[in-house]
């Protein structure tokens, strides 16, 4: 397979990966055959996931605008995947551009296309870390740089916890990240479920075993488990909700219910 110049030496091309696959679903070209297989095997056992990609990136947007409105300019995107368009620092700045953005992604891919394409744009920054390293993130030179914990920060968590299994321990590592929050600080958090939506426990399984065939772990998980997530956070109006229902600004595509799959919600630190 020949190699493209995007992709680093080192990578090996034949195996799937999370942030590519979650790319190839929002109809981006920054992700290999490997990658493309996986995920049309994935949409198979579940069906309707690029439209419920779509909505998840939608959510995060009027998280985004939500957050500029309430005074927040600083943006932490961990598990962000590959910044492609209406990334969070092009909605952030839709207001002003003040905002402050740092990216976090463990994939190599999504790290180097990343800063590539931050490397023009002020205030932005690109880390190679794990969430389940917040010691690693927080020391990073671009969040030293650019964060501010003494000010609000908007801490984004999008489509990111269903990777990360409870032996890893994800609440330990979203403790860790609060402790430095100032009062005011976001939390945004979407999760893969099936308590929303027409999909059935047993598609979600179908689609878990893809994932693990693939390398990658996901936990479709109950909103009780979710809920607990947002400790030490204000959960803000209208709650735990589909993702359509979370402050909508426009008319939702009511012919397919797919797009209420999975849940989404915004904290404040007190």
């Amino acid at each position: 397979m020949e190699r493209p110049a995007w992709a680093p030496q080192g990578i090996d091309l034949s195996v799937p990966s999370v942030s590519r696959m979650y790319d190839f679903y929002l109809g981006g070209s920054h992700n290999f055959e490997a990658d493309r297989i996986a995920a049309r095997a994935a949409i198979e056992a579940f069906p309707g996931l690029p439209k419920i990609m779509q909505t998840n990136r939608a959510f995060m947007r009027r998280a985004v605008r939500h957050a500029r409105a309430a005074g927040v300019t600083q943006f932490l995107d961990i598990g962000s995947g590959i910044p492609t368009f209406g990334a969070v620092h092009e909605i952030a700045r839709e207001g002003g551009g003040d905002a402050r953005v740092v990216y976090v992604d463990n994939d190599p891919i999504a790290v180097a296309h990343g800063r590539a394409v931050l490397e023009s744009q002020e205030g932005t920054g690109m880390v190679a870390a794990d969430f389940r390293d917040p010691a690693a993130i927080l020391g990073s030179e671009p969040v030293r740089r650019l964060i501010d914990f003494g000010r609000p920060v908007a801490v984004l968590l999008v489509a990111l916890l269903h990777f990360v299994d409870d032996s890893d321990e994800p609440a330990a590592a979203l403790a860790r990240l609060r402790e430095v929050l100032a009062p005011g600080s976001l939390l945004v958090i979407s999760h893969a479920s099936t308590d929303t939506g027409p999909r059935t426990a047993a598609q979600g399984s179908r689609i878990s075993e893809v994932y693990r065939r693939g390398g990658a772990t996901l936990v479709l998980r109950s909103r009780a488990e979710i809920l607990p997530f947002f400790d030490g956070f204000d959960l803000l109006e209208p709650g735990l909700v589909a993702p359509p229902d979370w402050r909508p600004e426009e008319p939702v595509d009511e012919d397919d219910p797919v797009v209420y799959t999975g849940l989404v919600g915004v904290g404040r630190a007190a």
